[in-house]
């Protein structure tokens, strides 16, 4: 599928200021959506939406299907009487600039919870309630229980639970139905109001000539409602053990490669039923946003098959996935698709063709172009249209930081940048982001961070660890009318105004 000529912010709602600790889907995120308006951009990118585990990565979510029970507007929340604003009195002393995902989790549940038990009658009354949870079934029962009964084993893996649960034995699966039945009904809850706010912001957005890039991760969690409910399709053994996990060869990011620890999919199982769970999935995340980016998408064609008991991703093995039969499929059944592949990484003539086969945007970053490892696919001059620029993603350092180092650590490669873009001053970030928006690449995106032209201590991500990632926000004093004309006027000069 081609896109039009546009552009657009990159910005997880996570990121959003709010006094509550961490971004939500209230005030900020409407203001933010006119803050795009008036800036003249069409796009706002997002990470993936799913409830985050262990890391606090969007990309290591409980459920494909889901949203994340943090985004939850506390302030929607009084408004609809489940909450007083008594109770949002005690707010702990967060730090404006980074999410503290441990004491935000206890502090934002606690809330979740009373607003609960004070919904718990005209919730289950509801008629719009009944309605969103026959119209979800499909993964939101799973979902419901496999959360309740996380709880009820204080939050360990599944495979830790007890074993009538954790294999669904069917002689025992309703009566922890009927155990967990309360817990159950509180994850619907959550999951209600999620999509409830979700929803708002989405309508407001596209009312207002937004559109949203959804992010869709290629695998699922090990510890997740997707993989404890469909074991068949996982490669995980009989007593739930990992057969086989995913990740990458050593690349740019690290020598060692990237050790995901995902289950792979069992292709051969999953193409007995036409791929219904795919289906399910994409038609899921195109009723929360207008374009899809897969991420990983090589993955498609070949993955890097890793033994499930390796310590790094070196030994592992390429293997073959049904790429072009199941985008056949899918077009089958959804039409045109409005996808970004994320072709990054170790890409071979079989995964181009993929991508092409299907008209599928490719991405380009620009800080790829740069550096010891520099390649010049990333330079402007040698995109094609149908593709979409950044930057730099949420695996990279923030553009000011990557020159400060690359400054420092390789001046003949910052002399040649400074000569490419024709600029010799001290902010070299602008100059870049303005041959983003004049290549011909038909959408270019740029991650919040670099508009405000911050460094390294706004990343993202450090892919390979744990810990202080994912923390990121930004304030409102950031956000100045001169910033929304400056990139108004940037759209204008290069023609990314919307038809």
């Amino acid at each position: 599928m081609t896109f039009e000529r546009s552009a657009g912010i990159l910005l997880h709602p996570t990121s959003l200021p709010t006094k509550y600790g961490i971004g939500e889907l209230g005030e900020d995120a409407f203001r933010f959506i006119d803050f795009l308006k008036s800036a003249g951009q069409t796009l706002w990118q997002i990470f993936p939406l799913g409830p985050t585990g262990y890391g606090d990565s969007p990309y290591q979510s409980f459920s494909a299907f889901a949203g994340n029970p943090l985004l939850i507007s506390l302030d929607k929340l009084v408004d609809d009487g489940f909450l007083s604003s008594d109770d949002l009195s005690n707010i702990p002393n967060f730090n404006p600039s980074e999410i503290d995902f441990g004491n935000l989790i206890i502090y934002k549940t606690n809330l979740l919870k009373k607003a609960f038990q004070n919904a718990k009658n005209e919730i289950e009354n509801s008629p719009n309630f009944k309605v969103f949870c026959n119209e979800n079934t499909f993964w939101l029962e799973d979902y419901a229980l496999f959360m309740a009964g996380k709880d009820f084993h204080k939050g360990m893996h599944w495979t830790n639970w007890d074993t009538s649960l954790a294999f669904r034995d069917e002689k025992h699966l309703e009566d922890w139905k009927n155990t967990l039945s309360s817990n159950i009904l509180y994850h619907k809850f959550v999951q209600y109001y999620f999509f409830k706010h979700w929803n708002e912001v989405k309508k407001y957005a596209n009312e207002n000539g937004i559109k949203i890039i959804g992010d869709m991760p290629i695998f699922i969690a090990y510890d997740s409602a997707d993989l404890w409910a469909n074991k068949h399709l996982f490669t995980v053994d009989e007593q739930g053990n990992l057969n086989s996990v995913a990740g990458v060869p050593p690349d740019y990011f690290s020598p060692t490669g990237q050790l995901w620890g995902n289950p792979l999919y069992r292709w051969e199982e999953m193409q007995k039923d036409n791929y219904a769970w795919w289906k399910l999935r994409f038609k899921k995340l195109l009723e929360l946003v207008d374009i899809v980016r897969v991420d990983h998408f090589r993955g498609f064609e070949a993955f890097w098959q890793i033994p499930g008991n390796a310590v790094t991703a070196i030994n592992g093995v390429w293997t073959k996935a049904p790429g072009k039969h199941f985008f056949t499929e899918l077009i089958k059944e959804f039409g045109k698709l409005p996808i970004i592949a994320e072709d990054l990484g170790v890409i071979t003539d079989e995964v181009k063709e993929l991508r092409d086969s299907f008209n599928l945007p490719g991405m380009k970053i620009l800080q790829f172009a740069f550096g010891e490892n520099g390649d010049k696919n990333f330079l402007p001059h040698n995109y094609p249209k149908n593709c979409i620029v950044h930057t730099g993603s949420h695996d990279n350092d923030t553009t000011r930081g990557f020159f400060e180092k690359l400054k420092i650590e390789d001046v003949d490669t910052f002399n040649w940048a400074q000569n490419y873009l024709n600029y010799f001053g001290e902010d070299i970030v602008f100059p870049l982001i303005k041959e983003a928006y004049k290549s011909v690449a038909n959408i270019v995106v740029i991650p919040l961070q670099d508009i405000l032209n911050l460094g390294s201590e706004a990343r993202m991500n450090f892919p390979g660890t744990l810990g202080g990632n994912w923390v990121w926000r930004f304030n409102w004093n950031q956000i100045t009318p001169e910033l929304a004309s400056t990139y108004k006027k940037l759209v204008e000069i290069y023609e990314r105004k919307a038809k």
